[in-house]
């Protein structure tokens, strides 16, 4: 089965990533499909810290029958450190939203990509002013910007207070305290094979240490010496096969952030037995339908370097969704699997 791989570039103008175009995209805000039952923010609050969650990245990803028409994925997570854990993903939320090709959001004519991008298509409801989620809340003295929480309020006042009252509207800049960098999401259908040669561990380890100066390993920048001596050292209790099989699977396009392969396997990047296992079995049904589940895309630890937040840290981010993609309104909870690079060691 092919893979898709995509990468992360910037826009020069980020009306293109509004939902009128369908974005893939990483970071910003959402461009929200379903513009009437939007999730409220109880769904996308932290069950630990009760903090309001950060859009990280959503991918359109269409199925071909009548109610999957437009389809998109989005992933959300609580920043807060204190809310990590190692081989948990208690702090992420996952989205499923889909239209059929006849709604009454979206015009049935493709979208035209020719001269300037136009505006986004208006949410039925108030979104946040901070991170673009729906907002019950408003501004108790101008009543004319809106929240989702208390805590993006304050984030937003500093920049709001200049303008409070008046009729100056919102710039982006005053959007950066909540928000990550924002990239779209560009799908390659026919990725570089990676190599099959038959390089030694030392050739193979050189060119990891060369990507790592430079900064396009991610995640694995972070992996000391001596914890790379476990994966590539001459003892036999340092052999990760799945480590090496993940190296060299991505060796030739290392800047890949997402791996689309509906109903395939992930990349894992470390052996599951000792990390996500208990995260797989059972793997959960659908909350809705009730049908099984099944892999869809995952997030790679190369897109932590996009992020600028040195807080967050994880191997591999899988995405498992409903395998019928069944019929919806609004949005449905799915399932995400989180890996990180070393697995904790056993007391």
């Amino acid at each position: 089965m092919d893979i898709d791989l995509g990468f992360a570039e910037k826009r020069d103008d980020a009306n293109w990533l509004t939902n009128r175009y369908f974005p893939s995209k990483l970071g910003g805000q959402p461009a929200w499909l379903e513009l009437d039952s939007l999730p409220p923010p109880s769904q996308l609050q932290c069950s630990k810290c009760k903090a309001p969650k950060s859009f990280l990245a959503q991918l359109y990803a269409p199925y071909e029958d009548d109610f999957n028409f437009h389809r998109s994925i989005y992933v959300f997570l609580c920043r807060n450190p204190d809310c990590q854990q190692a081989q948990s993903a208690g702090n992420f939320t996952v989205l499923r939203s889909q239209l059929p090709l006849k709604n009454k959001f979206f015009s049935e004519e493709d979208p035209d990509d020719e001269g300037d991008p136009l505006p986004a298509i208006p949410c039925l409801k108030k979104l946040c002013a901070a991170c673009g989620c729906h907002a019950p809340h408003a501004c108790a003295k101008c009543k004319a910007i809106h929240y989702c929480s208390a805590e993006h309020q304050r984030a937003h006042w500093p920049r709001h207070k200049l303008n409070c009252g008046s009729s100056a509207e919102v710039t982006r800049e005053a959007l950066i305290k909540v928000e990550f960098p924002e990239f779209e999401i560009v799908m390659d259908s026919n990725p570089t094979k990676a190599s099959e040669d038959d390089k030694d561990d030392d050739a193979r380890l050189a060119e990891f240490q060369e990507l790592e100066a430079s900064g396009k390993t991610g995640d694995l920048s972070n992996v000391s010496e001596a914890e790379m001596d476990k994966y590539f050292g001459n003892t036999a209790a340092a052999d990760d096969k799945t480590f090496r099989q993940f190296k060299k699977q991505t060796a030739a396009e290392p800047e890949q952030i997402v791996r689309y392969k509906r109903g395939g396997q992930p990349l894992w990047i470390t052996d599951t037995a000792r990390t996500v296992a208990d995260q797989l079995q059972p793997l959960p049904n659908c909350k809705r339908c009730g049908g099984a589940r099944q892999f869809e895309f995952q997030i790679m630890p190369q897109t932590l370097t996009l992020l600028d937040d040195e807080n967050l840290d994880w191997g591999v981010l899988a995405v498992y969704t409903c395998a019928k993609s069944c019929p919806i309104e609004g949005y449905e909870e799915e399932l995400l699997i989180k890996q990180d690079i070393v697995a904790e060691e056993q007391s």
